[in-house]
């Protein structure tokens, strides 16, 4: 069962051999979407072909895009890979127990984020995921090589796909069915959860809002909304519930532009 709505998505890779084994390791798990976020080497070049064997097909359909949010497009649910032990409320997991969320929503595009090979994410990278994965190491020597990192996720990844495959097919079969339906009223009615660039949209207008009420300021505003981004990470909001937050916040704007207009109920 190929892998069709999860995105591998590499940040600044700068080695076509690591960008070739990523192409390779995919193809051999199922998963078919390379996103390339502003690559540092010719993906496409002899050394990247060279590695990729017989998953050349991967590199030439990469998508390139210049920024990580342009990757994230369409997407509802994001998965960052980091190394780093960070002072969040939101825990680093193991990749087997966090990559089966990616596979509770098929019909919703998701995202596999790695970082660059010397530094990995940026903390402003890390805020366009809603989970995050850390591969155990030895202490003795803790770095992973890039292409090693895919290929581990994506062999989670895979097994949790074998795993629902493989139980009772039947039971499955209507489950599919009735998720299909429940599906297909939930796009209709909003229920989806919100595509994480409708979530952006409505991060920069709550950011621009604060600080013009001055709740934030301009040199602490990014580390106050991080906190922000984390509790909404965390809810899974709706489509809906987005745009009821975004009208809101529009009557906010509205009441300081208008203040002799705004009457008291």
């Amino acid at each position: 069962m190929a892998l069709d709505w999860v995105k591998i998505i590499l940040v600044e890779s700068a080695g076509p051999i690591n960008v070739g084994s990523v192409a390779r390791v995919m193809k051999n798990f199922g998963l078919n979407h390379l996103v390339l976020v502003n690559p540092q080497c010719d993906h496409l070049g002899v050394e990247a072909q060279k590695m990729a064997v017989h998953a050349k097909d991967i590199l030439e359909s990469a998508v390139l895009v210049n920024t990580l949010p342009e990757a994230l497009q369409g997407c509802t649910r994001a998965i960052a890979t980091t190394a780093r032990i960070r002072d969040w409320e939101t825990p680093l997991l193991s990749p087997r127990t966090a990559l089966p969320w990616l596979l509770e929503e098929p019909q919703q595009p998701a995202a596999l984020i790695f970082g660059r090979e010397d530094r990995g994410l940026s903390n402003e990278e890390l805020n366009y995921a809603q989970r995050f994965v850390n591969i155990p190491t030895s202490s003795s020597y803790s770095s992973l090589n890039l292409a090693t990192a895919v290929a581990i996720c994506c062999y989670e990844l895979a097994q949790g796909v074998e795993i629902h495959s493989t139980d009772n097919t039947v039971l499955l079969n209507k489950m599919a069915n009735a998720d299909e339906e429940i599906s297909a009223l939930s796009r209709h009615s909003g229920y989806e959860s919100a595509p994480l660039d409708v979530l952006e949209a409505y991060y920069q207008q709550l950011e621009s809002l604060l600080l013009d009420i001055g709740y934030l300021y301009p040199h602490t505003a990014a580390s106050r909304m991080e906190k922000f981004r984390q509790l909404y990470n965390r809810t899974q909001l709706q489509t809906r519930e987005v745009a009821m937050l975004r009208g809101i916040l529009r009557q906010v704007e509205w009441v300081i532009a208008n203040p002799n207009n705004h009457e008291k109920s």
